[in-house]
C-alpha cells in the first residue's frame, strides 16, 4: 500500500500530505517505525550537486551514513567558502536498529606548538588578523579523519565508490552560480596572498556565472586519499606537502600534529522540550549545552500564546539567549582541558532561576565589542531508507578560512585558533567572548558554536536540523526548532521567517525582520542591525510524509526526498 506512493522532489520544499484514500489505513495498520521501513529518504545541503550525490548513494543502498561522506567530500569541492578536508566539524548520528544516537567530534585541535599569548605582542596586545588571516591561524584539521571513522564504524559501502563523485567534480570543474563567482571575486584579496589559491580561486577578470571551476591538484589529493586512506592526509604525502609548507612559512602545524589527530566519540547533550528530547553536541561545542539551556528557560511560558515574534516573544527570546551567552563565554571550553558544568548548565532547576530573574528584569551587565560575522560553516540533513539519520556540521570559520592552500595540495585550510579566546576577555572575529576556559593550549579544541541537532518525539527522529552563521548558529536552530515545535509551522515557514539573534555581547540585537513598532520599541535600550541570520537545512519526519527544506538565503542549498 505504502510502497506505491512515490514522490520525488527537483525542488527545495517537499511536504507531503495525506492521501485521503488511504490515511485511514495508514493510521491503523503503520505504526511510525513501520513507516520509516518504508524505504523513504532525504538529504537536505548546501549545494546542489551535494545533494544529488547523496541522493544517488541512498539509492544505490548506502545508508545515511554513507550518503553523508559522500555529500561532505562533495562540498570540499563545490562549495570552497565552508565545505572542506581543510577544516573540521561534529557529526551526529542516530542508528534506528540500536535506537542509540552518538556523536563524532573531528573538531581541529591546537599544533603543539601553540602557546596562551602566540597573537599577543610583547605589551599583551592582541595582533590585529593574526588569528584569522596567517599560518598561524590554523588548527589540525579534522575532516579526513572524521570521515573515515564514520565510514569505518557505521558505513556500508567502499569509501573509495563514496569518494569517486567528488574527484570527478575536481578534475573536471563544476559550473559556477552567480552566487558563487560574486563571493569568489569578493575574497580575491585573501586569495591574492598565496600562491596556489591565487591560481585555482582568482581571473584576472574575475569569475562570471557559468564559468567552471576546476581543482586539478585537489582531485588529486583526494584520488591519493581514496586509494590509501586517512594515512595518507595525516601521515603520507598530502601531510608532508601541508606541514612542509607550514614550516617554511612560519606556521605551527606539523606533521608530528598530523600524525597524532584523532577523533572523539562524544555522548550527546539532551534535554527534555515539552513532549520532545531535543540532542546536539557536547563540549567542545558550545551549541548543545546553550541550546538546552535556553529550552529550558523557555518550557517556563506558553510560547504559541504570546504569538511569533510579538513583544512579550521577542522579549523573553533575547533574555534567555542572554543569559546562554553570558555563561557559555564563562564556563565552557574543551572538556579534556577544563571542568564544564554541564549538569548545572542544563538543569532544569537553573533555568528556572534564570526565569526568575528576567521575571524580575535582572539582566547580565555588559560591555560593548565589536564583530564581524561569517556565514561559511556548512550543514547538511540526511534520512536514510531504514530510519538512520546524520546531522553534521563542519567549517573552516570564515569564508575559504584562513586562505592559505599548501603547494601543491589544492587544500583549503582553516583559520580556527580564532574560535579559541586569543586574550580573555578579547572577542573572536564574531564578537564571542573567552575565559580561561578557552584560552589557548597545546592539543586543545577550540570552543565551537556548532549545532547539529535532531529532535526526537516518541522516541524516534522528528526533526533533523542544523545552520552555518558562527555565533548565530545557536539561535537559528533554537529558533527552527520553536517555530516547528511551538508554533506547528511547515519547514518552508519556519525556515523561511524573519530571525533575531543576541549573544549577550556585543549589545546588539541583530534582525532580519520585525514590525516597526517593535522595532521602534526595542530601540529605546539597544542597538539593532538588520542584516541576513544563518540558513537552515533540514527534515521533518512526519506520520503522514516527509517535509525537507534548504534554506534559500544562500541560493544554491537543495532539499531532495523519496517517499514510497
Amino acid at each position: 500500500m505504502v510502497k506505491g506512493i512515490q514522490k520525488i522532489s527537483q525542488v527545495s520544499n517537499i511536504y507531503l500530505k495525506k492521501y485521503p484514500l488511504i490515511a485511514f489505513s495508514l493510521i491503523l495498520l503503520f505504526s511510525y517505525s513501520s513507516f520509516l521501513k518504508a524505504e523513504s529518504y532525504a538529504v537536505a545541503s548546501r549545494h546542489y550537486l551535494a545533494t544529488d550525490i547523496g541522493m544517488k548513494i541512498l539509492e544505490e543502498g548506502g545508508n545515511a551514513i554513507d550518503a553523508a561522506i559522500a555529500v561532505a567530500f562533495a562540498l570540499a569541492v563545490v562549495n570552497p567558502s565552508a565545505g572542506n578536508i581543510g577544516g573540521g566539524g561534529f557529526m551526529l548520528i542516530h542508528s534506528a536498529e540500536k535506537n542509540e544516537t552518538l556523536s563524532i567530534d573531528y573538531r581541529e585541535r591546537a599544533p603543539k606548538k601553540s602557546f596562551e599569548k602566540m597573537f599577543q605582542d610583547n605589551s599583551g596586545k592582541v595582533i590585529k588578523g593574526l588569528s584569522l588571516n596567517s599560518t598561524l591561524a590554523s588548527g589540525v584539521p579534522g575532516t579526513v579523519s572524521g570521515m573515515f571513522y564514520a565510514s569505518e564504524k557505521f558505513g556500508k559501502m567502499d569509501i573509495k565508490s563514496l569518494m569517486k563523485p567528488s574527484i570527478n567534480l575536481a578534475r573536471d570543474g563544476f559550473v559556477l552560480s552567480d552566487f558563487q563567482a560574486k563571493n569568489l571575486n569578493k575574497h580575491k584579496e585573501k586569495f591574492l596572498k598565496n600562491e596556489e589559491a591565487k591560481k585555482i580561486f582568482t581571473r584576472p577578470q574575475g569569475f562570471s556565472k557559468g564559468d567552471i571551476l576546476i581543482q586539478k591538484n585537489l582531485a588529486k589529493t583526494l584520488t591519493r586519499i581514496s586509494q590509501y586512506g586517512k594515512e595518507e592526509f595525516y601521515s603520507g604525502e598530502t601531510a608532508k606537502k601541508i606541514s612542509s609548507f607550514f614550516q617554511e612559512n612560519g606556521g605551527f602545524l606539523s606533521l608530528d600534529d598530523l600524525n597524532h589527530y584523532r577523533v572523539r566519540i562524544l555522548k550527546p547533550v539532551c534535554g527534555n522540550y515539552r513532549n520532545y528530547r531535543v540532542c546536539s553536541m557536547a563540549p567542545p561545542s558550545s551549541g548543545g549545552i546553550a541550546l538546552i539551556q535556553i529550552l529550558n528557560i523557555l518550557e517556563n511560558i506558553d510560547l504559541s500564546e504570546l504569538g511569533h515574534n510579538s513583544e512579550k516573544y521577542v522579549k523573553i527570546l533575547i533574555s534567555a539567549m542572554d543569559y546562554a551567552y553570558k555563561d557559555r563565554a564563562k564556563y565552557l571550553g574543551d572538556p579534556d582541558f577544563y571542568k564544564v558544568p554541564q549538569d548545572l548548565l542544563t538543569s532544569k532547576k537553573y533555568a528556572e532561576k534564570i526565569y526568575q530573574l528576567i521575571q524580575r528584569n535582572k539582566l547580565p551587565s555588559k560591555v560593548d565589542v565589536s564583530i564581524t560575522e561569517s556565514q561559511e560553516t556548512t550543514h547538511f540533513s540526511i534520512l536514510d531508507k531504514w530510519g538512520n539519520v546524520v546531522s553534521n556540521t563542519y567549517t573552516l570559520n570564515t569564508a575559504y578560512g584562513s586562505g592559505i592552500v599548501p603547494s601543491g595540495t589544492g587544500i583549503l585550510m582553516n583559520n580556527e585558533m580564532d574560535d579559541f579566546s586569543s586574550k580573555p576577555g578579547y572577542p573572536n572575529t564574531y564578537g564571542l567572548i573567552g575565559s580561561e576556559a578557552n584560552k589557548i593550549e597545546p592539543k586543545k579544541t577550540p570552543l565551537s558554536s556548532m549545532s547539529p541537532v535532531i529532535v526526537f518525539q516518541e522516541n524516534k527522529p522528528y526533526l533533523i536540523t542544523g545552520s552555518p552563521g558562527g555565533s548565530t548558529i545557536i539561535t537559528s536552530v533554537l529558533q527552527e526548532i520553536l517555530n516547528v515545535l511551538d508554533f506547528e509551522m511547515s519547514l518552508e515557514e519556519s525556515s523561511t521567517k524573519g530571525r533575531i539573534h543576541f549573544q549577550h555581547l556585543p549589545d546588539i540585537l541583530f534582525y532580519e525582520q520585525l514590525d516597526n513598532s517593535l522595532i521602534k520599541l526595542l530601540k529605546k535600550d539597544k542597538k539593532l542591525i538588520k542584516r541576513k541570520l544563518g540558513e537552515i537545512h533540514s527534515i521533518l519526519l512526519k506520520k503522514d510524509g516527509i517535509e525537507v527544506f534548504s534554506d534559500k538565503r544562500r541560493p544554491d542549498g537543495k532539499a531532495s526526498s523519496i517517499y514510497k
